[in-house]
This record gives C-alpha cells, structure tokens and sequence, in this order.
C-alpha cells in the first residue's frame, strides 16, 4: 500500500511538472504573450516582451513601413526567443502609443533610444526590417556604446538606391490590394510566382494568429509621416557607415522591389564586420519567406 501511494506520488509530481511545462510554453508563444506599456518622456510606449536572456542582453526589434505589434512574424519572434529575449514596440504615434510618428529616421531613432532607456537597458542587441533598419542604422551612429550586435535585413543606406521611390510603390500596391481584397503585403513583400505566392498566404495567416488583445491599427496620418521620412531617408547624402564597428548581419531577398537588392550589396561593403545572405527567389519579405533558415543564422549570429 505505502510503494503505491509513492508510486501515485510520483506520477502526481510527474503530471504537474508536465502540465506546467505545457502551459510556460502556450504562454511563451508571441500570438498570446501579453502587452505591456512604459512611460517615454510622458508618453505610454506599447511593446511585448518574449524569451528570456541569459546575458541580459534583449533584442530589440524595429518594424516596418504601416507595421504594429501585430505585423511581427510570430514563427521569427517565437524562434528568437527560445535563446534570447526579443521586444518589439509601437514607436511613437504608431499602434496604441500616442503622440505624433516623427518625418525623419533620426527623430524616430531618438524615440528608440529613449524607449530603450525608460526600459533600464544599458546595452542592447537591434533586428531592424526595412525601415526599422534604417532606424537601426541611427540609432548606432547616434549612440554606438549602447549597441552590441545588429541585424539589419530588407534594407538599405541613406541615398540608396530607388529608396526614395517606395511611396509610389507602395500607393500602387495599396490599390492592387484593394481591387484584388488582398492586403498590400502580398505584392509588396513577396515575387508574385507560385513560391512567393505561397510564402505571402503563409505568411499573411500567420500573423493573423493572435486574437485576443489585438494592437491598434496605424492612423492614416502616421503612414502619411513614416513615407516622408522614408523618402527624406533616400534622398539624404550618404553617412560614413565605416564608424559601425559592431558585428551586423545583413539579409534580403534578390528581388526587392522596395529597396532595391542592390542596396543590401552597397551595404554590407560599407559595413566592415558585416555578414551577408541574399536569398533566392525572394522578395522584400526574404526573411519571412525563408523564417526557419533566417532564425538559424541570426541565432548563430547573435550567439557567436
């Protein structure tokens, strides 16, 4: 009777360990981890917060052109934090943080460091996409003792290359978008064959998948804002970006129709402890379409 009371004992503690461990991972997935906000200068930035990191050294990420909380691939953000802890945020005027979205990459890098700060972050890793690397590239140039390592993908310099020319695309895949029901990101982001027709379907059901606590969407005039300063961004003079002595990784695909390829090349030669993937048959959302190799190689890079 006693060695089958133990034996109950056991496979209680067993069961509870289990069922436990079931429940840590349904909550450290992104489609349901929690929102949370922090005062920024008197103003209430909104931003989630997966993983955890053993070096105390979070990822911040930095979004894209229109992008919320909600536009964040969950399979990238899912698989960067099973090593390190990875926060993305609603920069100001974007989301449900308040305020007004600023017209220039260096006012918005400025917000960042800020955000980053409030959070008591000394110093951080960044993972910028498109125009969240543009940023990215600001906020290290403005304060490069706060970086460790930088990846920066979809991208390019100021004065890039057709970098000045994403308004009008952009316009034209919005209206593509509209006449065909699709979002916009599925022309925008991905080569219209079959693989990057594919990739788009997936990807655009993924982030579908929280549905609860769902972000704000982006305000008409805040669009208007991050295409002004997008445009500003690739009509400025080019920056020394010899000074970035972090180790940056650089990804895209080879067909990027809003920063243009070529950028990424240009960029990754101006940068001297920079690693580059280019992958094939992809579009401006190469990242996306390749998540499960991208998340290996940023995971290898971030651990080197």
């Amino acid at each position: 009777m006693k060695k089958i009371s133990i034996i109950l004992v056991v496979c209680l503690l067993v069961f509870t360990n289990v069922f436990s461990q079931i429940k840590n991972s349904e909550i450290m997935a992104f489609q349901n981890v929690k929102t949370e906000s922090i005062n920024v200068d008197g103003t209430l930035f909104y931003y989630r917060k997966l993983g955890a990191s053993n070096d105390g050294i979070p990822v911040i990420f930095l979004n894209h052109l229109g992008a919320t909380l909600d536009n964040c691939d969950p399979r990238i953000m899912d698989g960067m934090a099973t090593r390190h802890q990875i926060i993305p945020f609603d920069n100001r005027g974007i989301g449900a943080t308040k305020g007004t979205t600023p017209k220039t990459i260096a006012e918005m890098a400025k917000d960042a460091i800020s955000f980053i700060k409030a959070l008591g972050y000394e110093k951080v890793d960044l993972m910028g996409f498109s125009m969240g690397a543009f940023v990215a590239q600001e906020i290290v140039l403005q304060q490069p003792q706060l970086v460790r390592k930088m990846i920066m993908t979809g991208t390019g310099p100021a004065g890039g290359i057709g970098i000045d020319k994403v308004t009008p695309i952009t316009y034209k895949d919005m209206l593509k978008g509209y006449l065909t029901f699709r979002d916009p990101k599925f022309y925008l982001f991905f080569n219209q064959n079959s693989n990057g027709k594919a990739a788009a379907k997936a990807f655009l059901k993924r982030i579908k998948e929280r549905k609860e606590n769902r972000d704000k969407k982006i305000r008409l005039g805040s669009f208007g804002n991050q295409l002004d300063a997008i445009k500003a961004w690739g009509q400025q003079k080019p920056q020394d970006l010899s000074v970035i002595k972090q180790p940056v990784l650089i990804a895209n695909g080879d067909n990027d129709k809003m920063v243009p390829s070529s950028n990424t090349y240009d960029l990754a030669k101006r940068i001297s402890n920079s690693e580059l993937i280019v992958y094939k048959d992809s579009g401006h959302g190469g990242i996306f379409q390749n998540h499960e190799e991208f998340v290996k190689s940023a995971l290898a890079f971030l651990n080197k």
